[in-house]
């Protein structure tokens, strides 16, 4: 009975705090990176409706009466078009480096810095934050977001 009176009770923030990881800034700034190139993955996937074959007893509504009886070559939608000739954000800039090689193009034009102080946003709702999460450095706003984010997002690519 003396060696459970000699225990007593432990706080539970206390026991978590030496479990939590915290990262420096050189770690923060490879996985932001990192976050950013899986994003730019992710806007180059093929689209999964594309191969959908329409049943041939479905009603056609762009059909009209005129067009029944006479054959007349398909056009090519924009999409079509769209998709043939789709490049990255850096052939882009590459193209447009080439065809407007005097200033200003996209890679010299530059906007005075403000004089104002920087805003800063939470990271899960976009309203202005006013605390940052001590193991990966996100911005947050509110408990909340505080919870969503710890639950979601805080380290969520792996170092």
């Amino acid at each position: 009975m003396s060696s459970k009176v000699g225990m007593g009770r432990e706080s539970g923030r206390l026991k978590d705090a030496d479990k939590k990881k915290v990262l420096d800034t050189a770690t923060r700034n490879r996985r932001a990176r990192r976050a950013l190139e899986s994003l730019e993955m992710d806007n180059y996937q093929q689209d999964p409706h594309a191969d959908i074959v329409l049943n041939k007893k479905a009603p056609k509504f762009l059909d009209t009466i005129e067009a029944k009886g006479a054959r007349r070559k398909k056009e090519k939608s924009a999409e079509y078009y769209k998709q043939k000739f789709r490049r990255t954000f850096d052939q882009l800039i590459e193209a447009d480096q080439f065809n407007n090689r005097d200033p200003p193009n996209y890679n010299t034009i530059e906007a005075p810095s403000s004089n104002l102080p920087r805003r800063i946003f939470c990271a899960v709702c976009g309203f202005r934050s006013s605390y940052t999460c001590t193991t990966c450095g996100a911005r947050y706003c509110c408990i909340p977001c505080l919870g969503t984010h710890q639950a979601t997002r805080c380290l969520k690519w792996a170092v």
